[in-house]
């Protein structure tokens, strides 16, 4: 339990600096911010899908990799575990990296034109969601994921998601292709999937 009683304090530290690598004035704006008011970066200070939303991401991405800065929790699972903050080039054009963005509705004609889209999960399968994924030696995978007995995600729970965070391990969840690390990680695509949620991390 949290000196606050929210149950999810583990998942928001604050981002710290390494004074004695870097001096402050190396920061940006918005990084100073999230400094300064012991902010963690998943709380972001910018617009998502803006610019400076992406810089503030690239920036935290190359100086924690430096060892300028420290982060935890969902902070350092996005810095280790995706590419947010970094761009990417689809169907001529550039793309962001690992940022969900609303679903867009395509004819079927496009859509079998197209290869599945990758880390966007969607509902229906033989489950209640499926991904697809690409695989370690090539190619694609497609994964089903989430309870089919009726249950309802409690995502907007801190109690229910501590609890099923305890119960599936999910902090040494880390392959992309096991149907474990996306239930481990639903809040995260709560909006891409239709799902109402407050909670913007993990669980």
């Amino acid at each position: 339990m949290c000196d606050c009683g929210c149950n999810t304090c583990d998942s928001k530290k604050p981002v710290m600096l390494n004074e004695s690598v870097a001096p402050r004035a190396i920061l940006s704006e918005g990084l100073k911010y999230h400094l300064d008011n012991a902010r963690p970066l998943t709380e972001h200070v910018y617009r998502a899908g803006s610019e400076s939303y992406f810089n503030l991401w690239a920036e935290a991405r190359a100086l924690y990799s430096r060892n300028i800065i420290e982060v935890q929790g969902d902070d350092l699972e996005i810095l280790t575990e995706t590419d947010l903050g970094h761009f990417g080039m689809y169907e001529d054009k550039k793309v962001p990296l690992d940022f969900i963005f609303e679903e867009v509705e395509v004819n079927e004609a496009d859509k079998k034109k197209k290869d599945p889209p990758i880390g966007k999960p969607k509902r229906g399968g033989s489950k209640k969601f499926y991904v697809y994924v690409r695989k370690p030696g090539g190619g694609t995978k497609k994964i089903s994921f989430g309870d089919t007995t009726g249950l309802s995600a409690k995502i907007n729970n801190p109690q229910a998601r501590k609890a099923f965070s305890a119960r599936h391990d999910c902090p040494n969840k880390k392959d992309r292709t096991k149907a474990s690390y996306w239930s481990c990680r639903l809040p995260r695509y709560a909006k891409l999937l239709g799902l109402k949620s407050n909670f913007s991390g993990f669980w």
